[in-house]
């Protein structure tokens, strides 16, 4: 190992290579922390901020699949949309399975990091691109960040028009062409023929936000993860008062579709870093059975 002319030890990074720790730094600009929900915990899981990062693998879930593939391919980095440790945990022994995804990854010196709710809300993030990919024009955020971020408009979910009304039949199948398929295909309820041009969306679990006003004066809500209960319910009030159809996708397959928008985000601002998208499915159903 050499020295540099101040008589320090020279590094053994090569000086086009990043540290972990300017990576995060990068990330954060991207989807910054200040926009994530108050009960969110996005950021880094694991890794050594020193240790240095040539390759990403983006993925929605931390789960064996995927943590396997990043240590088979020796990504330096899985960036998840999901956190692993969103909700608190009291062990990571490996006999549990978030213990042993966390002993593996810090073993084979892969880092982890989530970006969730931070990415849900930025211009270009997962309800953003999800409206992009259906046609849906001029979409605007359903709610408002509690965070400004980037100068930008941001907010959970999006609402705006397609180009020209559909039936709701023709539409889900829209829905079903652009999203990857899972066991759970595409659930809609409202009628087949009904025209819809309105579309009001949610890229995961959105049905809190069944009672917004930008979602009942939509003709359509597509979000995931729809209850029994409150999907009836606002079923039932659209039929009393009027209101909008409802598709319900795959949480994952919703997401999913965000990656390969982040990964070129990524390779803008990191250039000379290898940047994948994982195509493992890790929506947890397998199949169905049509009665």
């Amino acid at each position: 190992m050499g020295a540099d002319p101040t008589g320090s030890p020279a590094s053994s990074t090569p000086p086009a290579t990043k540290t972990l720790s300017h990576v995060v730094t990068a990330l954060g600009q991207l989807w910054p922390v200040s926009g994530a929900e108050e009960w969110d915990t996005p950021g880094l899981v694991t890794g050594n901020p020193d240790q240095p990062v040539r390759s990403i693998l983006l993925a929605v879930d931390a789960v064996d699949a995927t943590v396997g593939q990043a240590v088979e391919e020796k990504i330096d980095l899985l960036v998840t949309h999901h956190p692993l440790l969103m909700r608190g945990v009291s062990s990571v022994a490996e006999e549990r399975y978030k213990g042993s995804l966390v002993a593996r990854l810090i073993r084979n010196n892969t880092a982890l990091l989530a970006a969730h709710t931070n990415a849900d809300v930025v211009a270009t993030g997962t309800s953003a691109v999800m409206a992009d990919l259906l046609g849906v024009m001029s979409a605007i955020p359903l709610t408002a960040s509690l965070q400004n971020v980037n100068g930008t408009d941001t907010g959970l979910g999006r609402v705006g028009d397609l180009a020209d009304s559909m039936t709701l039949g023709d539409f889900a199948r829209r829905v079903a062409e652009t999203l990857p398929a899972t066991a759970q295909g595409i659930r809609v309820s409202g009628d087949y023929g009904q025209q819809v041009r309105r579309i009001a969306l949610c890229a995961g679990a959105g049905d809190s936000l069944l009672a917004h006003p930008l979602v009942t004066s939509a003709d359509v809500y597509i979000t995931s993860d729809l209850r029994h209960h409150a999907a009836q319910e606002s079923r039932e009030q659209s039929a009393l008062g009027g209101g909008p159809a409802l598709i319900d996708v795959s949480h994952w397959a919703a997401e999913w579709l965000w990656l390969e928008y982040a990964a070129r985000e990524i390779r803008a601002v990191l250039p000379g870093v290898d940047v994948s998208v994982s195509d493992l499915r890790t929506d947890p159903w397998d199949f169905v059975i049509v009665q």
